[in-house]
């Protein structure tokens, strides 16, 4: 079985995920063997044995080959939070990015891969900034359709400020791991990561008992600053203050 979970068809033929997965390595050796702006789509349909109709047919763009399947992705991470039930909400949405972390996973070399190409292009960079950014949308709605607060209550700013809060988490961990050449098992680090966003924020429910409690924390970092660093150094301001 290849890694986005394809497999031939009844006739033994390539299915089309293996088509699409050929098409897409073509692109990712093209642009960092000749540079991105001197690949085609032509180029990268001739190296992966296929027509330019079969490229378009999978992809829209040749930017579109390299990525991840973003949609694919969301809506797996969707149907994860529909199966967690009464799972309390803040934990429910750091398992949801959980599974949006491990289908890195699957092919650790091709995730580096597309990391470097992303850093290296400026235009593929945005276009993964951009197509990332709807899991903050789809934990956001989430938390909002889960606390079914009343209008101005709150929930709004407090669904959109965990959500962003718990895709910065995921990133920073996928950060470290990619740039160390996709090493090691990154989930303890994801799992300690998704703990600390869940102690900040689940007891603070807009109109919630803990909204409120306590003294406010304010830390300043150092740009690239580790995340091990920054949970470390607010988890001992929180316990010198309770």
């Amino acid at each position: 079985m290849s890694p986005s979970g394809a497999s031939p068809g009844a006739d033994g033929q390539p299915g089309a995920g293996d088509v699409r997965d050929r098409i897409a390595a073509a692109a990712r050796e093209l642009f960092a063997g000749q540079g991105y702006e001197r690949t085609t789509v032509e180029a990268i349909a001739e190296r992966a044995g296929v027509s330019r109709r079969t490229f378009f047919r999978h992809f829209r763009s040749k930017d579109d080959a390299i990525f991840p399947d973003h949609q694919r992705i969301a809506a797996e991470a969707a149907a994860h939070l529909a199966a967690l039930g009464d799972t309390p909400p803040v934990r429910a949405v750091c398992a949801g990015a959980r599974v949006v972390f491990r289908s890195y996973l699957d092919d650790p070399a091709v995730s580096v891969q597309r990391y470097h190409l992303a850093r290296a292009v400026p235009a593929l960079k945005d276009r993964e900034i951009a197509g990332a950014s709807g899991y903050t949308h789809l934990f956001s709605r989430y938390l909002r359709d889960r606390l079914e607060l009343a209008e101005g209550s709150g929930v709004r700013l407090y669904a959109d400020v965990v959500a962003a809060a718990v895709v910065a988490a995921h990133n920073e961990v996928l950060r470290a791991w990619l740039l160390g050449g996709g090493e090691g098992d990154p989930l303890p680090r994801l799992d300690a990561a998704m703990a600390w966003v869940t102690a900040r924020f689940e007891r603070a429910f807009p109109g919630g008992a803990g909204e409120g409690d306590g003294e406010t924390v304010v830390a300043v970092f150092r740009s690239g600053t580790p995340l091990d660093a920054v949970v470390e150094r607010i988890s001992r301001s929180i316990s010198s203050s309770t």
